[in-house]
């Protein structure tokens, strides 16, 4: 079963993606504990509202963290899992069981998950360490003793390892059905039309979006009264979302076409607006990912902005405890600002995989356009067109559930204060910035995909195996 497995650039993304995950989980444990002990040791920590609010936002992160990690490390094992079927027939050709092939799968996910989770849990601790020793330096954090050794800092590396593993053997679900006969195929993936007739997922997908927005409404109804309705949203939110990530590949199609509509009518943009329509797990895969991250960033942007409006109208009249206030919101906003921007840089490199490996397994197809008469230049500007379509599908619906959620965050989080629903605050710096982030990944992700693309013969392309 050695050689299901050989590919070194298939363990390299995973190991990207698995060290990258575990490392942000430890760093927003450390950062939760660093920040409570920062307000603790401030005038706003002596609050009992502000320490109840302080630890609901750290359960809120957590989960958050192992959320994204989860999503982005299966969906990236996914797209491996997807571009060996061939392989995986082959074996089976040549008389290997099913569930020792699965097995073997599984394996390997298990053994690459918990590499890049030991690496993500080294890369974690020097981060916090440079991070703690830098702001007692610079003065942004109070000179207080922190404690930057706890043993819940193995709960993301377990969770890391376990994600890896299951996405393995859930990818691996594929063996069961693969013939011998597709080990004259490529990659397999489900058409639009199949996945349309998905009607247990896609029926599960539908339940969780409404109930969970049903959550959500009844939290921000809670709020009102109690600060407790931000559990009932956060839970809500994570459900309903849910929801959506499962229904990805119904959801996100739509999305790409009207962005796809935006590229033109050459033929390489209309091939681009094609190839991310046709196979709508693997376009889920490669954007959903994004589309988490940019939620996250503006959702948080938004609720903390809101957060900052209410204190500078609840505080008019006493500008100290004003000021008091926003510096401790600054702080707690550039700290979590910048995990959360960690978790879409995850995210991102997920993307940049993604699409990479769908560039790899499309070998033949590419070779097939070339020996057709498409030119280098031709075939580089499809990719980067891709690479377009699905920056700017996941980046603007990502701004669009972020602002929402943000909204129903801070709503929830604020209603009992203010005793009344507010409008959202956007922080219009943030949003810009996301976009213009996005621009810059839509050159990113193309570089290399668009290199091996052109640097293959379109004879050898076509022979691939």
């Amino acid at each position: 079963m050695a050689a299901l497995g050989g590919k070194t650039r298939d363990h390299g993304s995973t190991l990207v993606v698995a060290a990258l995950s575990a490392a942000f989980g430890v760093v927003l444990l450390q950062a939760t504990g660093i920040i409570a002990t920062a307000i603790q040791s401030d005038v706003v920590g002596e609050s009992a509202s502000v320490r109840l609010a302080l630890s609901l936002v750290t359960t809120v992160f957590t989960v958050i963290a192992f959320y994204v990690g989860a999503i982005v490390t299966a969906n990236t094992f996914g797209t491996i899992i997807a571009g060996r079927v061939r392989s995986i027939a082959l074996l089976r050709l040549i008389g290997a069981r099913a569930v020792t092939v699965r097995r073997a799968v599984a394996t390997e996910g298990l053994i690459v998950g918990a590499i890049g989770a030991l690496i993500g849990l080294a890369l974690g601790m020097l981060i916090t360490l440079a991070a703690v020793s830098i702001g007692i330096q610079q003065a942004w954090l109070p000179a207080v003793e922190y404690s930057l050794i706890e043993p819940i800092v193995v709960l993301p590396v377990a969770v890391v390892a376990l994600v890896t593993w299951g996405a393995a053997w859930v990818g691996s679900r594929r063996v069961v059905t693969v013939s011998p006969m597709e080990a004259t195929g490529a990659a397999v993936e489900a058409s639009l039309e199949q996945s349309r007739h998905r009607t247990a997922r896609n029926v599960i997908a539908l339940l969780l979006v409404v109930i969970g927005f049903a959550l959500m409404a009844l939290g921000i109804l809670v709020s009102l009264a109690s600060v407790f309705g931000l559990l009932i949203s956060f839970f809500g939110g994570l459900i309903s979302f849910t929801g959506i990530i499962l229904g990805a590949h119904i959801v996100m199609p739509p999305v790409l076409r009207l962005v796809g509509r935006m590229l033109g009518r050459a033929p390489t943009a209309r091939l681009a607006a094609e190839n991310a329509v046709r196979f709508p797990d693997r376009s889920s895969r490669a954007t959903i990912g994004l589309v988490i991250g940019v939620t996250l960033v503006t959702m948080f942007a938004v609720t903390m902005e809101s957060y900052r409006t209410m204190v500078a109208s609840t505080f008019d009249d006493d500008p100290q405890m004003a000021a008091v206030i926003d510096q401790s919101v600054t702080l707690t906003t550039s700290i979590f600002l910048a995990l959360v921007g960690f978790s879409a840089i995850i995210a991102a490199i997920g993307m940049v995989n993604n699409l990479s490996l769908s560039v790899l397994q499309r070998t033949r197809e590419l070779g097939l356009l070339r020996a057709l008469g498409f030119t280098g230049r031709q075939v580089r500007g499809m990719i980067l067109a891709e690479s377009a379509q699905m920056t700017v599908a996941a980046v603007g619906f990502g701004l669009v559930l972020g602002i929402f959620y943000g909204w129903a965050g801070a709503q929830s989080l604020l209603g009992s204060i203010e005793g009344q629903l507010m409008p959202p605050s956007l922080p219009w710096p943030i949003l810009v910035f996301t976009v213009a982030a996005g621009a810059a990944l839509t050159l990113i992700a193309s570089v290399a995909p668009a290199r091996r693309a052109t640097t293959v013969s379109p004879v050898l392309a076509l022979a691939v195996d």
